[in-house]
């Protein structure tokens, strides 16, 4: 880890360093630790959002971080055919091949640095499996699925998909060229990321060599999440330390701070990090398995909707 590097980080385009005299650093407002567990199938996950306020995450749901883990050959496992209404999936793959269908007769292959965005919005049946030879040799397997809430307005739009390559994603590195920052969604400092969204929010995977430090600018009318995928440090001036599996939700101001420590574990050389940001929605939000609606009722037409073959039917020859 990660799949999408440079060998330069001089030749990137760098964003700002954030000026101390006339910005605001983001102060963090707590510190959680994400619970394992299992998914679909088996595979291991931890709940990055798990014991924060949904008024917090507004306006993400839900993000699982999918391993790390090195399958044995024959481990590899999946997700069954299930359904999805009311928000959008965001599935970055870092290392490893997941292949999707659905019943709209889409499906592709995820793999190494790739994204696929894909909005349930009125609703979709939908299976996420590691290939066939990936189940025969083992090999290891990381990324996240993160949920973006829809609005009420755009909770039943025509269920779409983006499909961002590794070589779509914005490269960027910090002020000083030590930190490679991949821009998925958003605009950073003047930097747009490919991906298109219906409540604007900002997604980045940002490796720190040990030793590194982060001073980002950030959206002010977007909220602050860091999260870890590997390796330790510390967060803000106030150096509170956060390590793998923790999220941090930060308060108000326009720049983050976060610092590598000087000596990373073995099993990462660097500390990696997904930042996500975005303009709350502010709209009740009931949620219950794999729907995310505005009110009790909504949940329970969309359950109606799903047993009554509504939500789309398995394509004939499946998997």
């Amino acid at each position: 880890m990660p799949a999408v590097t440079v060998d330069n980080l001089l030749v990137l385009p760098r964003v700002s360093r954030p000026d101390a005299s006339s910005s605001h650093e983001r102060p963090v407002r707590s510190i959680t630790t994400a619970p394992q567990g299992l998914e679909g199938e088996g595979f291991p996950v931890r709940r990055a959002f798990a014991g924060v306020s949904t008024s917090e995450l507004d306006p993400f749901v839900h993000m699982d971080q999918m391993g790390e883990v090195s399958y044995a050959p024959g481990e590899p496992k999946g997700t069954p055919w299930h359904p999805h209404r009311g928000f959008e999936t965001v599935t970055y793959m870092i290392d490893g091949t997941f292949c999707h269908q659905d019943s709209t007769g889409g499906g592709g292959m995820i793999t190494d640095g790739d994204t696929q965005w894909m909005t349930a919005g009125a609703g979709i049946l939908h299976i996420e499996a590691p290939p066939e030879e990936l189940v025969v040799s083992g090999g290891l397997f990381h990324g996240i699925q993160l949920w973006v809430n829809l609005p009420a307005r755009d909770k039943f739009v025509p269920p779409r998909y983006q499909d961002i390559g590794s070589k779509k994603v914005a490269l960027l590195s910090s002020h000083d060229g030590a930190v490679l920052l991949r821009l998925v969604a958003g605009d950073l400092d003047g930097h747009a990321g490919p991906g298109a969204t219906y409540t604007p929010i900002t997604l980045v995977h940002a490796s720190l060599p040990a030793g590194a430090r982060l001073e980002l600018p950030w959206p002010r009318e977007q909220n602050a999440l860091v999260y870890v995928l590997a390796g330790s440090g510390t967060l803000g001036s106030s150096q509170l330390p956060i390590d793998a599996g923790q999220l941090a939700v930060l308060g108000a101001g326009d720049h983050l701070v976060v610092s590598a420590a000087g000596r990373q574990p073995s099993s990462s050389a660097s500390m990696e990090l997904l930042l996500l940001g975005g303009v709350p929605i502010g709209e009740p939000v009931a949620h219950y398995g794999p729907f995310v609606m505005n009110t009790e009722a909504e949940l329970r037409q969309a359950f109606e909707d799903y047993r009554a073959g509504r939500l789309g039917t398995i394509p004939s020859g499946a998997v």
